[in-house]
């Protein structure tokens, strides 16, 4: 009976979690269900888990459908009668996605599969033999006694369950109203579930029913007859790169031999990496997963022949075959890499290989990877946003009718506004209630899924802007089901020091090698970088937070940048075992010792004195100190992720830790220690392989900054993706001696280009200037040469008033020598229409324009600062000079270690802050400055101050604190803050008017 059974993954519209459906069956006495969930199959395998896991307690039994709406409307429900009519399926929503087309109110002709169609959708005698009527509890006194007697075999009992309770028909409510972005007292009826739509017990629907019994046999033979034989665990990625896996292992050992021979030369048969290498060959072989190392190697070797940036990390990094084929660049033996945490032979689940690409390149790759390997077995892997405390909280307040004012104040400030009223109350109630509900399906980071069978054997799929199928499970889910993922990335990283190596054998002539990082290692000009935290811009140390644990370190070395790439992550950090790490770093470095938790602790992680820094460490600390097999230290290595912590397995291992640490004798205090860094990892930190891949990339970026920094701020400013905005790596640039011109139409590209030391800055950067009109500039003055007045260049590239008006405005036509206003009073008249007119129409005999005589038009330099401002966003004068008092405060940044334990006042304009909460839920925050001389400076602000002193957007503060110190890393200690007002256009000019 229970054939159309919703969980929460009928996004915004069911309100049960997979659990809680599962309970609610037990609760009821329900030995099997059919699983529909609206336009989507994502919840499937969550649920297959769940049964497995609690076959002891309670065998539930599912079958797999998809209930198919179209614009909120049910048109039918599709029903697996087996695995093949669940592919049938699978393939048709996808059909319908892929080509954006309509769901028909008729179900197509699909085998193996049974359809039930709404009461009155049809007539029962048009259905086909697979094709029924639903008749619901509150539908049976519309049925007539002809209709039963003609068509008794074509009608089902239908018991809808949405929600459990009252409480969960509200958030269904909630939802749907969300959904349709309306008021929940507007919501229309027809849009929404009836509130009996719950699981019953089969005596409360045999009761229902009672007047009608053939549709109960009808709708129990439909369930009986739906079965669902997918078996989890066991792999479905696909098996074979060539024709057999003998191919296989006999191309992977020929290709790998090669790269062994390219990495090393000869070696003895004795030797540790010849001994290594076999060894991963016998695992890879025993544990089949050829065809998994060949198509990375694969999608690798097509990036070279395109010229591709790429970086292959993650734990595959620990791998020397992965190493000798060429799909990372970190040598695992000399970093002493731990291949068990990349591949042991208890470990079910294949390797994990990360494969960025710059974000110009990733689109191509992927491109690539669904044309070689089809899209019939290809997906991108889904993953799904759910509601979180801000956006629920907002989303709620919407529906309630809220106007938006008081919505911003009660995200902003909750404490003060949960219980203001009684609207106010209910929104916090159900906010909480919808936390963690899933809200849209959306798109894994980067994995791709490559299937021995159709990928519609185990999902449908959606086709997002970006053109490539989407799954609709999400990472964890497809691991249970046995299919995993490579990771294909993108990163702006990679394209910046592209960028930046093109741009200085443009603008200086020299060809940069940037693989050449054996020479990093030993460059002078890159540790001074390093140990003085100047690393704006380079790839993964140039946030606040790295450039403080760089200094805390002094780091200047490989090997201590690969620690702290790891110990940097939440996890690792706020456990204190960062500050374990940089005290015991300091204490070995001066000769001095430490007390350590336990002898076998420092044995394990000798080089990060005792602390656990990376991911495998968990699998050391797990398997060596507590004695756990490795596939079980696995098990805890994946419970780094909260989702997989709450499973059955991961609690098992967790007791079997505690047990076994006492009975091998450990003090109760070091195993629950030991337990607590095992703990604080928590899905925040980094394999060693993934940190030290991370460190190549650093020093590529930090060579180019040490050595070619103008061309290197210019490469970060074109890829978009640094840590901070991009008036500060103009800023930077400046610092570095570049001069940073405003827009030029004769100078300037769409993306922004250098010229000895001048920075032009790119058309792209300016507010409301269209993309075609920006790229055309470009285009046009390469054809045909440069512009030689406003009339040329308006006559050359279409456009209208507005868009020239952005251009004069920002000055981009200084080059004519007139003023802005003496060009802005040519284009009106040029146009000959009022400034609102837009559109540009060709001149028929390209005569020239009438001239005028021009009064004399004041000009004041502060309206340039304004106007960049304005299309901008930043001035590209000293922002300093926009104060209306030369207030400076009484220190600068570079004397703060002079002042130490001193109050101080400086005068700081805001590059980023960050909040974060203290243990106990209080707010505080941490501001990185610069000061008029242009250096850089951080601020502490602990909650008491952070609430009085709040922090107000962009612009100048003052900050008045104490000096403190860190490792040798100085902060100002906030006590008082305020922000300071920014001059008045119209009162400058007005005053530099009244004063001529």
């Amino acid at each position: 009976m229970y054939f159309n059974c919703h969980t929460y993954y009928s996004f915004k519209y069911g309100t049960l979690s997979v659990e809680q459906l599962f309970e609610e069956a037990r609760r009821c006495g329900i030995k099997k269900l059919i699983l529909t969930d609206i336009n989507n199959t994502a919840a499937y395998i969550e649920m297959l888990r769940v049964c497995r896991e609690n076959r002891e307690k309670y065998d539930l039994e599912i079958a797999v459908g998809i209930e198919f709406h179209q614009d909120d409307r049910l048109q039918f429900i599709a029903l697996a009668r087996n695995n093949k009519g669940f592919e049938h399926i699978n393939g048709y929503l996808s059909h319908l996605n892929n080509e954006k087309r309509p769901v028909a109110a008729r179900a197509p002709e699909l085998d193996q599969v049974y359809i039930i169609y709404p009461l009155y959708a049809h007539d029962p005698e048009v259905l086909r033999p697979y094709e029924f009527i639903g008749i619901k509890p509150h539908e049976l006194n519309r049925l007539t006694t002809a209709r039963e007697r003609l068509f008794p075999h074509k009608l089902v009992a239908w018991q809808p369950v949405t929600f459990a309770n009252k409480k969960g028909y509200n958030i269904h409510r909630l939802s749907r109203a969300i959904a349709r972005n309306t008021l929940l007292s507007m919501l229309d009826p027809v849009y929404q579930a009836r509130p009996d739509e719950i699981m019953r017990p089969p005596t409360e629907i045999q009761y229902l029913y009672r007047h009608h019994e053939p549709l109960l046999t009808n709708a129990q033979r439909i369930v009986d007859e739906c079965k669902l034989t997918l078996t989890l665990g066991a792999s479905k990625n696909k098996k074979h790169y060539g024709n057999s896996k003998a191919e296989d292992l006999q191309q992977l050992q020929k290709k790998a031999e090669a790269g062994f021979q390219w990495r090393y030369g000869t070696r003895t048969m004795n030797d540790i990496y010849r001994e290594r290498f076999d060894r991963e060959l016998e695992i890879i072989a025993h544990k089949g997963f050829e065809a998994y190392y060949l198509i990375a190697e694969d999608i690798i070797n097509y990036a070279r022949y395109k010229n591709y940036a790429y970086v292959g990390r993650g734990s595959g990094a620990n791998s020397l075959i992965a190493y000798c084929l060429g799909i990372t660049n970190v040598d695992p033996i000399e970093l002493d890499l731990y291949f068990e945490r990349f591949l042991n032979p208890e470990r079910s689940s294949p390797p994990d290989f990360d494969l960025d690409f710059s974000w110009q390149d990733r689109d191509d790759i992927t491109r690539y990877i669904f044309n070689t390997y089809h899209q019939k077995h290809t997906a991108l892997l889904g993953t799904h946003t759910t509601y979180r405390g801000r956006s629920v909280i907002r989303e709620l307040g919407k529906v309630f009718g809220l106007p938006k004012a008081e919505i911003d104040k009660i995200v902003t400030y909750p404490d003060e506004y949960n219980h203001q009223d009684d609207i106010t109350r209910l929104i916090f109630q159900y906010g909480r209630a919808m936390l963690g509900m899933p809200n849209n399906l959306s798109i894994h980071a980067g994995g791709i899924l490559i299937t021995e069978s159709p990928i519609y054997a185990y999902t449908a799929t959606d086709r997002p802007p970006k053109d490539f199928p989407v799954a609709h499970f999400e990472m964890h889910n497809a691991e249970d089901m046995g299919i995993y993922k490579l990771d294909i990335l993108s990163q702006r990283g990679l394209g910046h020091i592209k960028d930046a190596a093109a741009l200085v054998e443009q603008n200086q002539g020299i060809k940069v090698n940037t693989e050449d990082f054996q020479q990093f290692k030993k460059d002078p000009k890159i540790r001074e970088l390093l140990r003085t935290g100047h690393t704006m811009g380079c790839f993964y140390v140039e946030s606040p937070a790295m450039r403080m644990l760089l200094g805390k370190l002094s780091c200047d070395n490989y090997i201590t940048l690969v620690a702290a790439s790891s110990i940097i992550r939440p996890g690792v950090a706020r456990s204190g075992m960062m500050r374990a790490y940089i005290e015991r770093h300091h204490l070995v470095t001066t000769g001095k010792t430490y007390e350590s938790i336990h002898p076998k602790m420092d044995e394990l992680m000798a080089e990060t004195y005792g602390v656990m820094v990376y991911q495998e460490d968990v699998i050391k600390v797990a398997h060596h100190f507590a004695q756990i097999s490795l596939s079980e230290a696995d098990i805890l290595r994946r419970g780094m992720s909260g989702k997989f912590r709450s499973r059955k397995e991961f609690k098992r291992v967790e007791d079997r830790y505690f047990e076994n640490c006492r009975t091998i004798g450990y003090e109760p205090h070091v195993i629950d220690r030991v337990w607590y860094e095992i703990e604080s990892f928590s899905g925040y930190s980094f394999s060693k392989g993934h940190s030290a891949s991370y460190a190549v990339e650093s020093y590529q970026s930090l060579y180019l900054k040490a050595h070619y920094p103008l061309e290197f701020m210019v490469g970060v400013i074109n890829n978009f993706g640094g840590f901070y905005k991009t008036e500060f790596y103009f800023h930077e640039a400046r610092m570095e001696g570049a001069s940073i011109e405003a827009p030029c139409i004769n100078k300037s590209n769409y993306l922004t280009t250098i010229e000895g030391t001048c920075i032009y800055i790119g058309f792209i950067h300016l507010k409301s200037l269209e993309t075609k009109i920006g790229q055309q500039i470009e285009k046009e003055r390469r054809r045909n040469g440069r512009y030689t007045s406003l009339d040329n260049f308006i006559r050359r590239v279409p456009m209208g008033l507005e868009q020239v008006l952005i251009l004069i405005k920002i000055g981009a036509l200084r080059f004519t020598g007139q003023s802005k206003k003496e060009l802005m009073w040519s284009a009106h008249l040029y146009f000959g229409v009022s400034k609102g007119t837009s559109r540009y129409t060709t001149d028929m005999f390209n005569e020239a324009p009438p001239s005028y005589s021009m009064p004399v038009l004041s000009h004041h330099t502060i309206e340039d600062a304004f106007d960049q401002l304005e299309l901008l966003g930043f001035p590209l004068c000293d922002p300093f000079d926009l104060l209306p008092a030369p207030q400076r405060g009484d220190t600068v940044a570079r004397d703060l270690m002079l002042k130490l334990g001193k109050r101080v006042d400086i005068v700081g304009y805001i590059v980023t802050t960050k909040d974060t909460s203290t243990k106990d839920g209080n707010r505080m925050h941490f501001g990185t400055f610069y000061d008029y001389q242009g250096h850089v400076f951080d601020t502490v602000h602990f909650p008491p101050v952070a609430k009085k002193y709040p922090f107000r957007g962009k612009g100048f503060y003052r900050i008045v604190g104490k000096v403190v110190e860190d490792f040798g890393y100085p902060m100002i200690e906030t006590d008082f803050m305020e922000k300071l007002p920014m001059i008045n256009r119209q009162e400058y000019i007005a005053k530099k008017e009244a004063l001529a």
